[in-house]
């Protein structure tokens, strides 16, 4: 990723007030500085102390939308398909994501199960299902109800998404069981890989931009009410 120093630094707080879309605050020291667009995939850093201030997206909005809904669908097909096929001695074993959870309760491992079942379902889910939520109402130029909520929630949410653990994980059962048995990947097994591979696309987008195109978005709609 490439790197770019910001040069021009600002010293008034009351400038930083008056046009707050144009200036950004290192997060660390609080220098401030005014905000300059970037090559996408650049990173900004603060001259004072190093750290990171913002990055350029690769993609915008418009782009982005369209790779939540495929991820969504992805997600989907993922957890309705096994994730391997295993033929051991002519019996056939088949398992979705959501049998090896029921598996894991009725082994009496009950947190465990809830663990598995947060992390790889329920949190992953809900942040696709709020990210497309805010897109569809940025993309067309509206303000989403209840959006700091919903934007702290995917913030709070984020770090527990662990499908690319799961997928680890799931890599390394299948090398092992290949010794006993015949392994086959299923379908969901490729539905996690492509969407292992969408979601780092979709999670290098800095959320605070999104706070950026809800002002441009108020700022539209309060000029063509005057």
């Amino acid at each position: 990723m490439k790197t770019v120093n910001m040069a021009r630094r600002e010293g008034g707080c009351g400038e930083a007030k008056r046009d707050g879309l144009s200036l950004v605050a290192c997060e660390y020291c609080d220098a401030v500085y005014r905000r300059t667009e970037l090559v996408p995939g650049c990173c900004a850093e603060c001259l004072r102390c190093g750290g990171r201030l913002y990055r350029q997206a690769r993609l915008d909005h418009a782009h982005q939308l369209p790779l939540s809904l495929a991820a969504l669908l992805l997600f989907l097909i993922a957890n309705a398909n096994p994730i391997v096929l295993m033929s051991l001695r002519g019996t056939r074993v088949e398992a979705t994501l959501w049998d090896a959870v029921q598996a894991l309760y009725m082994d009496g491992m009950a947190p465990v199960a809830a663990l598995v079942g947060v992390t790889t379902i329920l949190f992953p889910l809900a942040e696709l299902l709020l990210l497309i939520y805010l897109r569809l109402a940025l993309v067309r130029r509206r303000i989403p109800r209840g959006f700091a909520r919903v934007l702290r929630c995917i913030q709070w949410v984020r770090p527990w998404g662990m499908i690319e653990v799961f997928m680890v994980g799931v890599l390394v059962t299948v090398v092992k069981l290949s010794v006993m048995a015949e392994v086959l990947p299923g379908v969901a097994l490729w539905a996690f890989g492509l969407l292992v591979f969408l979601l780092a696309l979709l999670l290098s987008f800095d959320l605070p931009t999104l706070w950026r195109q809800l002002e441009r978005a108020r700022a539209m709609e309060q000029g063509l009410r005057e």
